[in-house]
């Protein structure tokens, strides 16, 4: 998978938006101002940081090489991924999670609008 496959999984999710907050290096992905997938584009091979279940990113860190604990992000819920160490059909499944987590942190009233859409 490559850099603009990201950035299409990423924006094809409902209200999803494209930003560099933290300057040009990375490219964060964000629904209704919440953070749900961070590309570093400094990294070689890219990396992206994505939202996960503590207990669950503790097992796909013992199980994959490629993934290792959220970096500069909160280790517990968060994963960094590197690509090429993984599957693109897993690497998806763990996007659309990361965004399904970050929306269902969201009011009530902007979630059940998010899953019209």
């Amino acid at each position: 998978m490559d850099l603009d496959q990201l950035r299409r999984t990423c924006l094809a999710l409902p209200e999803a938006i494209e930003d560099t907050p933290f300057g040009p290096g990375a490219l964060v992905f964000k629904v209704r101002g919440k953070m749900f997938a961070l590309i570093g584009l400094d990294e070689e091979p890219l990396t992206i940081s994505l939202k996960c279940e503590p207990e669950l990113a503790t097992v796909l860190r013992e199980t994959h090489e490629a993934v290792a604990p959220g970096y500069h992000l909160n280790k517990r819920h968060w994963i960094t991924v590197t690509l090429g160490g993984v599957g693109d059909e897993e690497l998806l499944g763990w996007i659309e999670d990361s965004y399904d987590l970050v929306v269902d942190g969201l009011p009530h009233s902007v979630r059940a609008e998010l899953r019209d859409t």
